[in-house]
């Protein structure tokens, strides 16, 4: 017969792993974390691409292609080396601060509601 405490080892060690797991809020920025204002300007102009993409009669695998070259054009127009893959990381920061990611985009919704109305159409999306 199996000892209780055979059982009980396994257990205890998966608890401790877990419990030592990064929490969100505890995630550290990285090295070269962009700054919100810096992925308000991104985001945005990651979504007016793939709207662009999106409308236009690019099958879905030279949509992809296009996207995925022009946004390197683009994180290159703002020093940010594809490499280095800060937007990446700087992205995962803020998706595991809720609130900061939030704010983000919230700003791009602004942004993109604002432009929107400036060319003479009716905001699409709603946030609180």
């Amino acid at each position: 017969m199996k000892s209780p405490l055979t059982s009980f080892i396994p257990a205890l060690g998966l608890l401790l792993a877990l419990g030592s797991c990064a929490r969100p809020e505890e995630v550290q920025p990285p090295p070269k974390l962009l700054t919100k204002q810096q992925m308000v300007s991104l985001l945005i102009r990651f979504h007016l691409l793939e709207a662009r993409l999106e409308s236009g009669r690019f099958s879905p695998d030279s949509s992809r292609a296009q996207f995925l070259s022009m946004q390197r054009d683009i994180l290159w127009h703002y020093g940010i080396a594809e490499e280095d893959s800060s937007f990446q990381r700087s992205y995962y920061y803020y998706a595991s601060h809720k609130k900061d990611l939030d704010d983000i985009y919230a700003a791009v919704i602004d942004s993109l509601d604002a432009q929107q109305k400036r060319m003479g159409g009716q905001p699409t999306v709603k946030h609180p």
